[in-house]
């Protein structure tokens, strides 16, 4: 699935990954392909994705996650 992580400074990560896990507000998100629709708003924490690379790791204040047809795009604080 694509993935996008965005700040309000700049791209921290865009590109392909097989899982990925967020802090969502009420607790962590594991989102795989075919992943219904979703917004959730995140707390401060950690994302993690699987890749062909290995895991990467993005630490958040916070932000927006949203799911749609194979592409998580995450607006991080």
């Amino acid at each position: 699935m694509n993935v996008e992580i965005i700040t309000p400074d700049k791209q921290l990560y865009k590109g392909d990954a097989t899982s990925v896990v967020v802090p969502g507000s009420d607790g962590l998100l594991g989102i795989l392909n075919n992943h219904a629709p979703l917004i959730s708003s995140l707390k401060k924490g950690v994302v993690k994705l699987s890749t062909s690379e290995g895991e990467k790791t993005f630490e958040v204040k916070g932000g927006v996650v949203e799911v749609l047809n194979n592409t998580v795009m995450i607006l991080a604080e």
